[in-house]
């Protein structure tokens, strides 16, 4: 055992330096006495320092600023969401099998069946549905929304904003602003429609009778074949399972004759779930007191749908165009020729289908955010300062609902917006 002896002065160095660490910790013992603490929690006081208990969990921190996705060019097929060596993989397995003569196992809902734990996921979206149509237009009487009558640009707030970004016919005489007009429903939450088939594997929809099926919007299409059942759109429940072999199916059934198409557009329950009907006459502007409360339905509504179509769609299928915008749920897609979109010419106007995204059948349309609504409009100059949101959430935000933390970061709500002159001195 070794002693190390310190000089005088050292010694009552480290006893001064003791000292005020005990009067340190006992001043802070004192202060939480006598003052009221919100919360119990635990301190440890280490070297004069005062620290939280380690226990206690940290709130995540979201990044102050996020970049919206890309857009994608127009020039160019979508990237797939499955990378493609796994879809090749797939494919080389199952035409081993099929050389061999080998039935492929599939599981419900590959199999034509029902997933019994996903009805109810498919009703609740449903529901969610008719709560978010309902809600956006009643708010569309508090938040006006303005669209570009010559593009694709959509606007939220009492004013159109100043911005040149308008790339339409006719731009070049405007000096690329806008031409607003008021807008509606549509154009909060993008129409996204899809084929309702009585039988997703039966008869596969041709370009002669494409006029044969309504179309209806793709959620509710596939909430239909998830199990929902809809007065109007009636669909097949099968009891035993499909069999194929690779690609071919051996036994589905037999065919059912379908049953005769009715006029929807009559029918009560798409007055509830169409958001091409007028739905701003059919409900009356809201009292100011129950704005608030409309707009936290509406929005969490909208989180619902998207959360519930992504559950859905991790069993069921749903195809998208890799060129254009259109969506067919089922097993596979339609043989409608109506894509114009690049080198149509090739596939002689057939679609290039492939596996769906949540974006692509519930889009979310980013908007710009507007740090003050009753401030003057957006202007050009300061475009790279304001920040982006869904039309829905924007819409619902600037009635006085609560925004998810999630989108925070890319509304940028912690960035000041600096004045016009200040622009040009900012990183």
């Amino acid at each position: 055992m070794f002693l190390l002896q310190l000089p005088a002065n050292c010694l009552r160095l480290h006893q001064f330096a003791s000292g005020l660490n005990r009067l340190f910790s006992e001043c802070i013992h004192q202060w939480l006495q006598h003052n009221v603490l919100t919360t119990p929690r635990t301190f440890l006081c280490v070297g004069g320092e005062l620290r939280p208990d380690p226990v206690v969990k940290k709130q995540e921190v979201y990044p102050q600023n996020v970049d919206l996705p890309p857009i994608l060019p127009k020039n160019k097929k979508k990237p797939y969401p499955v990378p493609l060596k796994k879809i090749q993989q797939a494919a080389r397995a199952e035409k081993k099998l099929a050389e061999k003569g080998i039935e492929k196992l599939l599981e419900p809902p590959k199999n034509g069946l029902l997933v019994p734990d996903l009805i109810p996921v498919a009703y609740d979206v449903l529901e969610a549905w008719k709560i978010l149509i309902k809600g956006l237009s009643q708010l569309l009487h508090v938040v006006p929304v303005y669209g570009c009558s010559d593009c694709s640009e959509v606007h939220v707030g009492q004013t159109s904003h100043k911005i040149k970004d308008c790339h339409g016919p006719g731009s070049a005489q405007r000096k690329s602003f806008h031409s607003w007009v008021k807008g509606s429903v549509n154009d909060v939450l993008l129409p996204v429609e899809s084929y309702h088939l009585y039988d997703p594997f039966g008869w596969r929809i041709k370009h002669e009778t494409r006029f044969n099926y309504d179309r209806i919007p793709a959620v509710v299409e596939l909430c239909i074949q998830a199990g929902v059942d809809l007065p109007g759109y009636p669909s097949r429940r099968r009891t035993k399972p499909i069999r194929m072999i690779g690609k071919k199916v051996i036994d589905r059934g037999g065919f059912v004759e379908e049953p005769k198409p009715c006029h929807p557009r009559d029918s009560y329950p798409l007055m509830e779930l169409d958001t091409y009907l007028g739905h701003v006459l059919c409900f009356p502007p809201p009292a100011a007191s129950d704005v608030p409360k409309i707009a936290q339905e509406t929005l969490d509504a909208f989180e619902k749908v998207r959360w519930g179509v992504r559950k859905l769609m991790r069993k069921y299928s749903v195809k998208a165009c890799g060129y254009c915008s259109e969506v067919h749920v089922g097993p596979w897609g339609h043989n409608a020729k109506l894509c114009g979109a690049f080198k149509h010419q090739w596939r002689d106007g057939k679609h290039g289908w492939q596996d769906a995204t949540v974006d692509e059948v519930v889009p979310p349309n980013y908007v710009y955010h507007v740090p003050d609504p009753k401030g003057p409009p957006m202007i050009g100059v300061l475009k790279r300062f304001y920040g982006k949101a869904p039309a829905v959430v924007e819409m619902c935000m600037q009635a006085g609902a609560e925004v998810p933390d999630k989108y925070k970061p890319m509304m940028r709500l912690d960035i000041v917006v600096p004045a016009c002159d200040e622009a040009r001195l900012a990183a």
